[in-house]
This record gives C-alpha cells, structure tokens and sequence, in this order.
C-alpha cells in the first residue's frame, strides 16, 4: 500500500488494530462507557491520525514505512 494515501476506509478494515493501538498509545479504551459521548470528532481524529505517525499494529499493517510516518506529524 502507498503509505501517502490512507484513507479513513482502509483504517476502518483495520478497527481492530486501530482500537488496540488507540489503547496502548494513549491509554484510550474505547470500549469505556459514553467515552465517545463526551468527546468530540476532532478529538478521536486527532489521535488516530497520531497512531499513523509512530510505529504502531496498525501503521505496520498498512505497510507504512519510517519516512511515511516521518511526513505525517
């Protein structure tokens, strides 16, 4: 996969390791009660497109490579 060109469809494939990366990054559990009530859009966003910028389950399952990530923060 072209790492410059994730789209929020290939990241949605990859819930799964999305949510397991959003936990062990940021201490995000996902599955808290109201947790997404209470936050907004921009603030989930935010983190996801972080998970893209480290080296993380779901960078290494879209075949991201270290400059990939480099030019994503």
């Amino acid at each position: 996969m072209d790492g410059a060109a994730v789209s929020w469809a290939d990241l949605l494939q990859r819930w799964a390791l999305v949510e397991v990366d959003l936990h062990s990054e940021y201490g995000i559990d996902l599955g808290q009660p109201d947790l997404l009530i209470t936050r907004t859009w921009r603030w989930l966003r935010v983190r996801i497109l972080g998970l893209l910028s480290a080296d993380t389950r779901t960078t290494r399952s879209l075949s991201l490579t270290t400059e990939d990530r480099h030019h994503r923060r």
